[in-house]
């Protein structure tokens, strides 16, 4: 057995597209556009684990409300410096739900909703401002 993708639904495909890639770092493997099937896939891949992608669905046209259910938790990433990307992200204008005031952990959500959590890699950096001080913010 082979893991291959785990597939999230949007409405913004360009928004979702630019947080994963801009946002993250991470590349555009492949697009099908299935205009018999009204649809667009678009997967993504770190470039340090090119096997394991996530795939971008656009249903075109469709206007339902994909929610915030907690049936389906969070997308994790490992990254080098967790305080340099939370900052990148922020001026991208994503908010920073769960800062990482302890050097390890934070979590962000896409244009779309989704909710993505950031893990420093190897041990926690030693916390600092502005993170240690941030509060939480909405939902993650």
């Amino acid at each position: 057995m082979k893991y291959l993708h785990a597939m999230l639904r949007v409405h913004d495909l360009a928004a979702t597209a630019r947080f994963f890639t801009e946002g993250l770092g991470l590349v555009e493997t492949r697009r099908i556009e299935n205009a018999q099937g009204q649809f667009t896939l678009v997967y993504f891949a770190a470039p340090a684990n090119p096997e394991a992608e996530i795939e971008l669905t656009l249903n075109w046209g469709s206007d339902e409300d994909y929610g915030s259910a907690r049936n389906f938790g969070h997308l994790a990433f490992e990254v080098d410096d967790i305080y340099a990307l939370c900052a990148h992200l922020q001026k991208m204008g994503i908010t920073v739900n769960r800062p990482p005031r302890d050097g390890r952990m934070a979590f962000v959500r896409t244009p779309d909703r989704i909710s993505i959590e950031l893990l420093q890699k190897g041990e926690a950096l030693p916390p600092a401002e502005p993170w240690a001080s941030m509060p939480n913010s909405g939902e993650w």
